[in-house]
């Protein structure tokens, strides 16, 4: 049996069941529509939360550079403060300090203009004649000067009184070497030449000349220290030798050649032993000066290498100058 022929049979039971049937539809739609509310109600919520938490970000970090900017703002204000400062201090400042200065050096120089003026002004251009008249005096030392003769010996006769002591010096020199002698004796033997060298020094040229070189600094050296022992036998430590070489290494071995020479130690090479080194002209005269005004006697030796003399050298009692040739002091150099 169908539903229309129950239907046909009993309409009231029909009304019955569509009214049920439309119940349950609408209580569907219902309950469809409540929770597509609750959907797209926690939809919402959820874009309102996500808008409010990214409104607050935003407004936190532009308040934080906003603090920044403040702070950079401020030190901006403190550096261009110093730099204004700093800039009427030393710019302005100076500025005025020089103008200052150069208006009171304009005022001296007009003052002093004025008053170089002023005494031109006063001056007589006009020369006026000189007398000379003659002084009694000078009258009187002509008279003295014609009967009074002055007599200077000459050079070669400086070392004539002490003749006998140079020459036993000499004859010592060409003995046996003594290599245990006494410090500041020559402990070296010489040649005849070079006695004849020394010779000639002391009593031709008076201990003061040039000399040609032996040809090498060792035996210039050598010489030297027979002159040197010879001198120390005449004035004892009254004296000191003065060796102007204008290079350390000549220095050096002039001072190696000496103290083999001569038994010395290096303790009598010093500004206030024997024998002292120096490399300028200047140095030399300046110690010579000091000896002299002390009373003391300079023994200037002057190397092979130097090619010109000082002229203050030459008023000095006692110098010795080797002059080399040009083979010489070109395989010096």
């Amino acid at each position: 049996m169908t539903n229309t022929e129950i239907s046909k049979n009993n309409p009231e039971k029909e009304l019955i069941l569509d009214k049920s049937i439309t119940d349950d539809k609408t209580k569907q739609i219902s309950k469809k529509n409540t929770t597509q509310n609750k959907k797209n109600s926690s939809k919402n919520e959820k874009s309102n939360k996500s808008f409010d938490e990214i409104s607050n970000e935003i407004f936190s970090d532009l308040v934080l550079k906003k603090d920044s900017l403040i702070k950079e703002i401020k030190e901006l204000k403190t550096k261009k403060n110093e730099l204004n400062k700093d800039i009427e201090s030393n710019f302005k400042g100076q500025s005025d300090n020089i103008a200052k200065r150069v208006k009171g050096f304009q005022e001296y120089l007009t003052g002093a203009l004025q008053n170089l003026s002023q005494n031109v002004d006063k001056l007589e251009l006009v020369s006026q004649p000189i007398i000379v008249k003659p002084s009694p005096l000078d009258e009187k030392k002509q008279d003295f000067g014609t009967n009074n003769v002055v007599s200077i010996p000459a050079l070669s006769e400086t070392f004539k009184p002490d003749e006998q002591i140079i020459k036993n010096c000499f004859a010592t020199f060409t003995e046996q070497p003594d290599f245990y002698a006494e410090p500041w004796k020559l402990r070296r033997s010489l040649d005849s030449s070079d006695i004849e060298i020394m010779d000639d020094w002391f009593f031709n040229m008076g201990g003061r000349g040039s000399l040609e070189s032996r040809g090498s600094r060792q035996k210039n050296a050598l010489l030297s220290a027979g002159l040197i022992s010879t001198l120390g036998e005449l004035y004892g430590d009254k004296f000191q030798t003065l060796i102007l070489a204008s290079q350390p290494e000549r220095l050096g071995e002039w001072r190696r050649i000496l103290q083999d020479s001569l038994g010395l130690t290096r303790d009598d090479f010093g500004p206030n032993s024997g024998i002292v080194l120096f490399e300028r002209p200047e140095a030399v005269i300046e110690r010579a000066d000091r000896l002299e005004a002390n009373e003391e006697l300079p023994f200037i030796i002057i190397d092979a290498a130097e090619t010109s003399v000082e002229i203050p050298i030459l008023q000095f009692p006692l110098w010795l100058a080797f002059a080399g040739s040009n083979d010489e002091i070109y395989d010096d150099l």
